[in-house]
């Protein structure tokens, strides 16, 4: 049986990974933390989740379960995940991470936990949109340069980082199999006289409104003909449902980075 503990136990994603705990075979919730000013400390995590009591109080600090568990489902913020993964460096503790919008500091961090113990991070782990990571990879190979690419996607109005992880993964997806430097071609939004296109950009848009879980579309567009490839969550049980799979994956790893597509066995 493996012991895990989650993060930010009071929200949204937090109540899904404790529901999808409690329902998955060879794991158990140990330990669930939320942030010191939290209305949810000292709560039972169960009940929190709409589950039942399961006895696992929500505390303040990773340091204060530290002992309790063997992996950590980080989906938090990037500084309470870069601070996270210094405890699991520490105490050699596994960690399923799906927090985006790190800096490259931060990474470092997250990078130094992979030293000592296993690490999966990927910015979605829905198994879907994985399948679309794939997906869009063979689309852009068989499409070479004829055609035109543009990534939309979106979310809930509280979602603070634009465009999405996920939105750039895919991206990375399709600027890897042509060859293409992310950096130097991705075009964020236009507005204005913007000009004729650019024929190796690959374009993003992003949209913020209402209780949208998440919607994301790789646009193929050539003459006379388009592929679109999407993937629309209707719920967060989705994303949940992945990261416990990649909990239980980690159970065999000792060491080293690794991401959804590992898990799938997809690379």
């Amino acid at each position: 049986m493996r012991n895990i503990a989650i993060t930010g136990a009071g929200g949204r994603m937090g109540k899904a990974l404790i529901e999808a705990l409690a329902a998955t075979d060879g794991v158990q919730l140990t330990a669930a933390i939320e942030h010191s000013a939290s209305q949810h400390v000292g709560s039972d995590a169960g009940e929190l989740a709409g589950i039942g009591r399961n006895n696992v109080t929500v505390v303040s600090s990773v340091l204060d379960v530290v002992d309790a568990f063997d992996t950590l489902i980080d989906f938090s913020v990037p500084a309470s995940t870069a601070n996270n993964a210094q405890v699991c460096h520490q105490y050699t503790k596994k960690m399923v991470i799906g927090t985006t919008g790190l800096t490259s500091d931060q990474l470092q961090s997250v990078q130094s936990v992979s030293e000592s113990a296993a690490v999966c991070m990927a910015s979605n782990f829905a198994t879907g949109v994985n399948l679309c990571f794939k997906l869009a990879e063979i689309a852009a190979l068989a499409l070479g340069d004829d055609a035109d690419i543009e990534i939309s996607e979106a979310h809930h109005k509280h979602k603070v980082d634009a465009p999405s992880g996920t939105a750039l993964s895919l991206g990375h997806s399709v600027a890897n199999a042509l060859g293409r430097d992310l950096e130097e071609v991705a075009v964020y939004g236009r507005e204005g006289l913007s000009g004729a296109r650019d024929a190796k950009a690959i374009g993003f848009s992003s949209v913020r409104a209402g209780d949208i879980v998440g919607d994301h579309t790789v646009l193929f567009a050539a003459d006379g003909e388009r592929v679109e490839i999407t993937h629309k969550a209707s719920s967060r049980a989705a994303f949940a449902r992945g990261a416990v799979r990649a909990a239980k994956w980690l159970a065999d790893r000792d060491v080293g980075m690794f991401d959804m597509q590992d898990v799938l066995g997809l690379k």
